[in-house]
């Protein structure tokens, strides 16, 4: 079954779109305080969105290779599950005690 929130996450890609959106514009619209509706903090852990700063500007929104990749798609990239990356740091732990 698909999360909840994935279409949620490309409303937001698409919202950005292809070029950029101000930081103060996102948050506005998209930050939430509801955690069952983590749109925004989604979008970073998947790694499809970036914030950009350049001296003399204010902070920008824009969507990362993966974000552009997951609207052309029609997907919202899942989160990486925990148990994997626990997973992967007890192998490597595993492997150091070992040598």
């Amino acid at each position: 079954m698909r999360d909840p929130v994935d279409a949620l996450v490309l409303d937001l890609l698409e919202w950005i779109g292809g070029g950029s959106r101000p930081y103060l514009e996102v948050m506005d619209a998209w930050r939430t305080s509801c955690p069952r509706l983590p749109v925004w903090e989604e979008a970073n852990l998947r790694g499809l969105v970036e914030t950009t700063h350049e001296p003399g500007q204010e902070r920008e929104v824009r969507l990362t290779a993966a974000g552009r990749a997951a609207l052309r798609g029609g997907q919202a990239c899942q989160t990486p599950q925990p148990d994997s990356r626990r997973s992967i740091a007890s192998s490597t732990s595993s492997e150091r005690a070992a040598s």
